[in-house]
């Protein structure tokens, strides 16, 4: 079977090829790639090449196939495992091995990545349970599992106590307050949306020092909607306000019992504990690109007004379950994170861009060959070309999102790679 895509030879060295992968083994699996979404964790890969810790050294001679966020469905089952996985099957991966190696796909491997239009995906995945059944009604969903996976994990992180008797309670507070600092973008709307329909906040308050981000965040997911479900959504653009910290613990009429850091600046961390409430907690979300980040914290608050300090990085298994049962049962509008669609050819071009962060989740279909196009700009687009015309309807009638019929329409009318 012969594949096309992206793959890394080198610091800044990403190549779009065609090559031939290896035939499938007893206990391998053969995926059909539809979707990957791109992640500014690929870019840090792209970035660094081997001194990033999950690149192995010998990419030169082994390139590896980036993007890790892909969902697809199996074509081709191993003879030992076919009781296991059936040909036709949606899947989606979980990246994170766990592997003493740190090697995970998207990252290490040769034959599997979401950047490409086949995957041979090896036994170690099914052995490590990341190889997981998606049953949702589309594929950039199963896409964004990953993402939103990392994001629930860090609602899970979360933790409260009570000082009384010392009994440790998980999760975000429930019915509680919420803040998402420098949140207006992929990761902060994913926060949004399961602060909605997962953790059970009664107050989410989103920041940003972009006006057109709070505001392109602000139409997608919406207070009105938020409202709906009994939550109240403030997006509030923290660089207009002298003195932003007061104005936050005003809105939160005496501080957050939860609270968000999207972007690896200390100030915000800072920032974090300062809104927090008694028994409050802080989740440093963000990953520096750089290892001796320093931050600072009154620690007087931490010894007696109980201040928590986590950071979740990634995901298991049993978030990327949870994830896709929350797409399955609707709880979770995945079209209000897709920014972008792209094909294959516009992957390398669209991951060196990262480094100028723009829009929210950017989902490739690897068999598609377009640029990479803005939702908002369809309807422009659609002008002098037909297919975007019609996807621009088809948005349009979605409330301006990207939806299942919009995805149907693309891979059935899109011009192929």
């Amino acid at each position: 079977m012969k594949t096309k895509a992206v793959r890394l030879y080198g610091a800044m060295d990403m190549r779009l090829e065609e090559f031939a992968l290896p035939s499938t083994g007893r206990d391998e699996v053969l995926i059909k790639v539809v979707t990957d979404s791109l992640c500014a964790s690929t870019y840090k890969a792209v970035k660094q090449g081997s001194a990033h810790k999950r690149v192995p050294p010998d990419i030169a001679e082994k390139p590896i196939i980036i993007g890790h966020e892909l969902c697809g469905e199996i074509v081709e089952v191993g003879e030992d495992i076919k009781d296991k996985w059936k040909v036709g099957q949606k899947i989606v991966i979980q990246p994170a091995l766990k592997l003493e190696s740190g090697y995970d796909p998207g990252y290490s491997y040769q034959y599997v990545g979401g950047s490409a239009t086949y995957a041979l995906v090896p036994s170690i995945v099914m052995e490590r349970g990341c190889l997981i059944p998606y049953e949702g009604e589309n594929f950039f969903s199963g896409s964004l599992v990953e993402s939103l996976g990392c994001v629930l994990r860090g609602f899970k992180g979360f933790y409260h106590t009570d000082y009384s008797n010392y009994v440790r309670t998980d999760g975000a507070k429930k019915g509680g307050r919420l803040a998402i600092l420098g949140g207006a973008g992929p990761m902060g709307i994913g926060a949004v949306e399961l602060a909605i329909g997962y953790a059970g906040v009664k107050q989410i308050v989103v920041t940003d020092l972009s006006e057109d981000r709070l505001a392109w965040a602000a139409s997608k997911c919406t207070p009105e909607f938020a409202a709906e479900h009994g939550c109240e959504l403030i997006y509030i653009n923290t660089g207009k306000i002298e003195n932003a910290v007061e104005t936050l613990n005003e809105i939160s009429h005496g501080g957050f019992d939860d609270v968000f850091v999207m972007v690896p600046v200390p100030a915000l961390f800072t920032m974090a504990e300062e809104i927090c409430c008694e028994d409050g907690c802080v989740n440093f979300f963000a990953g520096p690109a750089v290892h001796n980040m320093q931050g600072s914290l009154n620690l007087y608050r931490v010894h007696y007004d109980g201040i928590h300090v986590v950071g979740t990085a990634g995901s298991i298994p049993e978030d990327t379950v949870d994830t896709i049962r929350l797409i399955e049962e609707g709880k979770v509008a995945t079209g209000a994170i897709v920014s972008h669609i792209l094909g294959l050819r516009a992957v390398a071009d669209t991951i060196l861009a990262m480094e100028r962060p723009s829009g929210a989740k950017k989902v490739c279909y690897s068999e598609i060959d377009i640029p990479l196009i803005a939702i908002d700009d369809l309807e422009e687009l659609g002008r002098t070309n037909e297919l975007y015309r019609e996807l621009a309807k088809i948005v349009k009638a979605n409330g301006g999102l990207w939806c299942t019929e919009a995805e149907k329409y693309l891979l059935a009318n899109g011009p192929k790679i």
